[in-house]
């Protein structure tokens, strides 16, 4: 297990979620479960592909047996701090949605502390949208998510619009937000 308390860990991820997630309104739809305390946070142990898969298959279940949990973020912190061993788990992980059956009730959103999108340069700020303190496997319930975006005006200008704004803030601003998240209290 890494070095770090799973609470301080955890208050890390808290943290970003609150000041740049919510802060920032790269997700609209996060501020209502972070506040009505519906996130579980799970912190995984594992450093490899194979036994997180098996905590993935926990969580989903976890989600199954308990509606009153919305949404679930498997924090990774050690074994994928390279964003390629990173992005294989995440393949893998969607070939397991996929293979339960779990697609179209779950899925998979990504982050990484060196999350980059493809064809953009790895110091383009608009990765900052997608990056966290550690490797993070976000799973989502469809239906909320569906039922969310049905509320919104205009739910295809997200990526978009947390693009512009991610560059007009600029890769400072985000790194900083990032190094203060490690500082977080539990």
């Amino acid at each position: 297990m890494s070095q770090v308390p799973q609470e301080n860990i955890i208050a890390s991820v808290r943290y970003w979620l609150s000041q740049t997630v919510i802060g920032y309104n790269f997700c609209p739809f996060a501020r209502r479960e972070f506040v009505r305390n519906t996130i579980n946070y799970a912190v995984s142990s594992s450093n490899s592909i194979e036994p997180v898969l098996y905590e993935l298959v926990d969580e989903l279940q976890a989600l199954d047996q308990n509606k009153a949990i919305e949404t679930s973020l498997i924090i990774l912190p050690q074994g994928f701090d390279s964003f390629d061993d990173y992005l294989d788990l995440l393949d893998y992980g969607n070939q397991l949605l996929d293979r339960l059956n779990y697609t179209g009730i779950y899925q998979i959103a990504s982050f990484h502390p060196d999350y980059c999108f493809d064809g953009l340069d790895k110091d383009d700020p608009a990765n900052y949208t997608n990056r966290s303190p550690y490797p993070i496997l976000h799973i989502l319930r469809e239906a909320s998510l569906d039922q969310a975006l049905k509320n919104y005006d205009d739910p295809e200008s997200i990526p978009d619009n947390n693009v512009k704004l991610a560059r007009e803030k600029g890769v400072a601003v985000f790194e900083a937000a990032l190094k203060k998240s490690f500082k977080a209290k539990p």
